[in-house]
């Protein structure tokens, strides 16, 4: 078996939970950043790397759901438009 053939909703469900838990890796490594957490920096990023592996893969397995092709479609579009707001432009 691969990831591939779990249900849809399997692989959903798991995307919603290693989302979650990169949004707690983020966090974690602001509130390491701002002095409030005497977690060790280096592992606090090292687990944030790791989360968004999960994510990735997570995504990678969602393909026939939300093909990464249009996802990146998508995030080029939005990294455009961002920078575009940062310079002053939208």
């Amino acid at each position: 078996m691969t990831i591939r053939n779990l249900p849809d909703k399997t692989r959903l469900i798991q995307l919603a939970e290693e989302a979650s838990e990169l949004a707690h890796a983020c966090l974690k490594l602001v509130r390491v950043m701002d002095g409030d957490s005497p977690a060790p920096e280096q592992a606090v990023r090292d687990n944030l790397i790791e989360e968004m592996a999960d994510v990735s893969v997570c995504m990678t397995a969602l393909q026939d759901i939300a093909p990464l092709a249009q996802v990146g479609e998508i995030i080029n579009q939005k990294a455009q438009r961002w920078e575009a707001r940062l310079n002053g432009e939208g």
